[in-house]
């Protein structure tokens, strides 16, 4: 059983903050989708339960495109999406590993992930946001 720990994150001017308990050593997902690639998001998907808002709900924008499932969030003082609700996880968050305090993370391990072909490679990250 993996022993977790809290990971504290936010976004670049301090308005969100968030914990999320997760392993020490990371395995984060590197999308090729076009918000991902442009955006550099490094996804740690868990389940919701494992993930706390600590500030800054009321600076949140919410941004949908394409099947409106994912609900991109990003604040709306500095435009980080340090976190979201994402579509193959809408039970869960994707959380941006860079956006997380490196004192807590251990190894970072990055995985490509084919989010250009979605449909055929969602079901590889179904058991992320389960307990």
């Amino acid at each position: 059983m993996t022993e977790y720990v809290i990971h504290r994150g936010g976004c670049h001017c301090g308005a969100v903050a968030f914990e999320v308990r997760a392993g020490c050593d990371l395995v984060v997902q590197e999308c090729n989708c076009s918000i991902c690639s442009m955006t550099g998001f490094q996804h740690l998907i868990v389940p919701a339960s494992r993930f706390k808002l600590l500030r800054g709900e009321d600076a949140l924008v919410s941004y949908s495109f394409n099947t409106g499932v994912a609900r991109h969030l990003f604040c709306g003082h500095c435009g980080i999406k340090s976190f979201y609700v994402p579509r193959s996880n809408p039970d869960g968050y994707s959380v941006n590993a860079r956006c997380l305090d490196p004192s807590t993370v251990g190894r970072l391990t990055v995985e490509p992930f084919d989010g250009r072909n979605w449909e055929a490679s969602a079901a590889e990250l179904a058991h992320l946001s389960r307990d």
